[in-house]
């Protein structure tokens, strides 16, 4: 079976190289606006599995994966800021508080119809930072694909006092221990 990732991003192909398969990617195109009154991790669970189905729907004889982040402070949601400016106030808003990363994944089997759902959060701990370091945190690393506007995997860890998880890929986009579990669970041997 072909393994397909239902995702542009570049993080998450990163990612999904070191599992040593060979994988395509593919477009998922999906609406991301959460539904009215939904829970972030509900969002995160639905959205990665619209992706992954909306993927499969174009090909046959493969395992598809699909996976979102939603970040959040209670019921605040932190999505991909897109501007400098809009960086800058997430950052803002989250320093000195504990945000929470609902890393989502999804496994859509297109020859036997299996659908795997999981998700993995991460609370990660920001130190309380000052505005000249946001401005040059996000002048050097532009975080603007980001949820939450900080890459824990580049220089954004520095803005970080904690992160508490099971899985540290998660934080990144795609959760490689579950991603694991559940391609096992659907034949595919690995390592």
């Amino acid at each position: 079976m072909r393994l397909v990732l239902a995702s542009t991003s570049a993080y998450r192909r990163m990612l999904l190289e070191r599992l040593c398969i060979p994988f395509e990617t593919a477009r998922p195109e999906v609406d991301e606006t959460p539904l009215p009154g939904e829970a972030p991790d509900a969002t995160a669970n639905r959205l990665a599995l619209e992706k992954a189905l909306a993927v499969a729907a174009r090909h046959d004889d493969a395992l598809v994966i699909g996976s979102d982040q939603v970040a959040h402070i209670g019921p605040e949601v932190f999505g991909k800021p897109g501007t400098v400016e809009r960086a800058r106030a997430q950052l803002r808003r989250m320093s000195g508080q504990t945000v929470v990363f609902h890393t989502a994944l999804a496994v859509v089997n297109t020859r036997t119809g299996a659908r795997l759902v999981d998700s993995v959060p991460t609370e990660v701990r920001f130190r309380t930072l000052t505005e000249d370091e946001i401005v040059r945190y996000v002048d050097k690393e532009m975080p603007l694909d980001c949820a939450g506007s900080a890459k824990s995997e580049g220089l954004g860890i520095t803005l970080l006092d904690a992160l508490s998880g099971d899985d540290p890929t998660a934080l990144v986009g795609l959760p490689l221990i579950a991603l694991s579990r559940m391609l096992r669970e659907q034949g595919l041997q690995l390592p």
